[in-house]
């Protein structure tokens, strides 16, 4: 559906430039955001190498697995359905912490492997290895749609992204979203553990 739409746009775009006679603008523009789209690509490819690279140090080291074990209570209270120790808490424990650091994009390979893990835990369940509610495949289980809502609407301390793309287009103050953004994410992520629990229990009804 996106695709159509984003097609519809330009092609409107087009045909209205052609017929008011701004064809030469419509080719400046896509010169122009050629450049600029490649200049920040690598500007935050950069940011987001050093920052999934101290990731990926901290998890070696074992940083990662040592905040795991003291926000399991966090886990337990947003995933109860969870087994202990399962193999996806390590990986949304790493999801959380890269989402609270700003860090969407290296948050999304530990996001991937929890839910790849999740489905497994699915699998298990129809097989009756593991407790828990059976749900049809295709279906997601309360622990997925938990961690989607969840992954959404982090909560975010540092927002490196944004304050990258800040700095990227010149802006006088970039960390200035700081403040603002803990507020409108703080918000976020309660009205999601909110909604989360009371579906968790209408589901367990």
């Amino acid at each position: 559906m996106l695709n159509y739409l984003w097609a519809g746009m330009i092609l409107i775009g087009i045909i209205f430039a052609a017929f008011t006679g701004r064809m030469p603008d419509i080719t400046n523009a896509a010169l122009d955001s050629s450049k600029e789209a490649i200049t920040l690509c690598i500007t935050m490819m950069g940011v987001m190498s050093f920052w999934v690279g101290l990731m990926e140090i901290a998890g070696k080291a074992g940083i990662i697995r040592a905040a795991s074990i003291r926000i399991r209570p966090l886990v337990r209270f947003l995933f109860p359905g969870l087994p202990a120790n399962h193999p996806a808490e390590e990986h949304i424990t790493t999801n959380i912490i890269a989402n609270v650091l700003g860090l969407g994009w290296a948050a999304t390979p530990a996001g991937l492997r929890a839910m790849e893990e999740l489905s497994k835990l699915e699998d298990e369940r129809r097989m009756g290895r593991m407790p828990g509610m059976v749900r049809k495949r295709g279906t997601a289980s309360n622990e997925m749609c938990t961690f989607l809502i969840i992954n959404i609407s982090s909560l975010q301390l540092i927002p490196v992204n944004v304050i990258a793309y800040r700095s990227q287009y010149g802006s006088v103050n970039p960390a200035a979203v700081v403040g603002p953004g803990i507020a409108a994410t703080a918000v976020s992520t309660i009205v999601a553990v909110v909604y989360c629990k009371m579906m968790d229990g209408k589901w367990r009804i």
